[in-house]
């Protein structure tokens, strides 16, 4: 398909042409059923078969054990900001927050209206250009939350912290199934499926059976995990689209090597660009600590604001699309997630060092 480009967005993100093409192919007439699926009844057959099939998926793509249950919401993680606390911050408790960016302080802020949440490091200092390290956990925190990887800043924890018994909860949104996760560190996973998983309007959570029975149980019945695990996210009408999407992309990723091949091409990916950074750091400059880059969202800042500009326009015009960084940063940024194809990222690394050529600062 010739008039596709490269999309480099933080998200919504660029997804697998395969996938697009078999929803376009089946979206009027849904495998002849006369009707499409969105006009199906989300308790019929055809629709519980892709459900399901979707959860089974996703075990099975990610390596999910039987012990960590995994649910569909609406609401985005942004939601999962609210509904974290309101489960596990009851009287008495405490939860403790490492703050390493914009999402993780605004889930610092929503827990901290609900109950007694903490922060125990921060990036601020580095203005969150690299990661904390530095803390303790306090054991008997109910929680410690942490946010795995940055899309704004361009940071990522590369290895999960040592909590000792307080378990880990993990915004995971946007570097979701792009690397193996050791489970047993994981006592809550969620993220919103608009980086690796699929469309947005929608949030998957994993997790724990442990966590789930500790949950609080006199909540509303939609913020209640253990009801949506019992009703396998069918309590209420679930996000049918941005499921039936998720599948076809768990589909393309079991096909194109799983979780294994993902987890190689994001290091070829963002190796490329870094290289190029790294060998010509007189004119691109990556202002992240180099021991905390990202490998789904690659930042990087030119000589001045002026090429930054033209850099983004000319990059439009080759087919390569919103490389701008994000407002609160500005720069550069490039977003690598599952969907981008090396050929992606190796056609904008020849493009930067062409535009080097041609813009000496």
């Amino acid at each position: 398909m010739p008039d596709r480009i490269y999309n480099f967005a933080a998200g919504p993100c660029t997804l697998p042409l395969p996938a697009l093409e078999e929803a376009q192919a089946n979206f009027v007439n849904y495998k002849n059923t006369g009707m499409s699926l969105f006009e199906t009844s989300h308790r019929s057959t055809t629709y519980d078969d892709i459900h399901m099939g979707a959860i089974q998926l996703l075990r099975d793509v990610y390596h999910i054990p039987e012990t960590h249950k995994i649910i569909m919401l609406g609401g985005g993680a942004t939601l999962q900001f609210t509904m974290i606390p309101m489960n596990f911050l009851g009287e008495g408790k405490f939860a403790e927050y490492v703050n390493t960016g914009t999402w993780g302080t605004k889930a610092l802020k929503d827990a901290q209206i609900i109950g007694d949440a903490r922060e125990i490091a921060t990036g601020k200092d580095s203005n969150f250009m690299n990661i904390p390290k530095d803390y303790t956990v306090n054991q008997d925190a109910a929680y410690l939350h942490i946010t795995t990887n940055n899309t704004i800043k361009g940071t990522q924890l590369h290895e999960m912290p040592d909590a000792g018994n307080v378990p880990i909860i993990a915004d995971m949104s946007s570097d979701f199934l792009s690397r193996p996760v050791d489970w047993s560190k994981i006592g809550m996973a969620y993220g919103g499926a608009q980086k690796n998983l699929g469309p947005a309007g929608m949030a998957v959570v994993i997790i724990r059976d442990d966590m789930m029975e500790k949950a609080n149980k006199n909540l509303t019945a939609y913020m209640r995990y253990d009801i949506h695990a019992s009703k396998y996210s069918m309590y209420n009408t679930p996000p049918m689209f941005p499921i039936y999407m998720m599948n076809l992309v768990l589909e393309w990723v079991r096909d194109n090597g799983g979780l294994e091949q993902m987890d190689k091409n994001a290091d070829e990916r963002c190796g490329i660009l870094y290289d190029i950074i790294d060998e010509y750091g007189d004119y691109y400059s990556c202002p992240v600590a180099k021991e905390d880059r990202s490998r789904m969202n690659v930042a990087f800042r030119l000589p001045t604001e002026e090429l930054e500009k033209k850099f983004v326009a000319e990059a439009l015009e080759r087919g390569m699309s919103s490389l701008k960084g994000h407002r609160s940063v500005g720069g550069c940024r490039a977003s690598l997630y599952n969907a981008m194809p090396i050929e992606g990222a190796e056609k904008l690394g020849r493009f930067m060092l062409k535009f080097m050529a041609a813009n000496p600062k």
